[in-house]
């Protein structure tokens, strides 16, 4: 899969990417303003590996040949929905319409797996961009990497 419009490319991660992915999802959630220690706690999860990559539908987006930002896919849990697992775009690339891009891709990759609803944790940064995109907020989620903390968990219907 690769979509080309003019300096943006969308294509599909391979097990090559792990490094970039890692960085990518790192340097973007660094920009938030987290601590070093939040940070650390977050590494894990943060981290591709080729098993992942393998096992996940990821999407990076290129602008001017460079990585920008990606999106992960995972079946949900219930029948018919998905789970936007990551999705994070650069600072400098951000409010630059990299997001939107990468979720029209991530629309158009569920619907095609035949998803009618997509489910997202959202670190509470990012809830904004994910309202702007047409999720709705319907619970909180606890953190997979920090005890006691609570994420938006937020839905679309496709």
């Amino acid at each position: 899969m690769m979509e080309k419009t003019a300096d943006l490319c969308l294509r599909r991660a391979g097990e090559a990417d792990c490094k970039t992915l890692s960085a990518i999802a790192f340097t973007a959630k660094a920009h938030w303003g987290y601590d070093a220690a939040f940070m650390e706690a977050c590494r894990a999860e943060l981290t591709f590996d080729a098993g992942r990559v393998k096992a996940e539908h990821i999407v990076i987006a290129e602008r001017g040949g460079a990585p920008a930002g990606f999106y992960s896919l995972l079946p949900g849990e219930a029948p018919g929905c998905g789970e936007v697992e990551d999705m994070f775009v650069l600072p400098a690339h951000m409010g630059k319409g990299i997001g939107r891009a990468l979720m029209e891709d991530l629309i158009r990759a569920a619907r095609t797996r035949g998803l009618t609803r997509l489910e997202v944790d959202a670190d509470p940064h990012a809830r904004g961009f994910y309202e702007r995109m047409g999720f709705t907020g319907f619970t909180a989620s606890p953190s997979a990497s920090i005890p006691g903390r609570e994420l938006p968990r937020l839905y679309r219907a496709l």
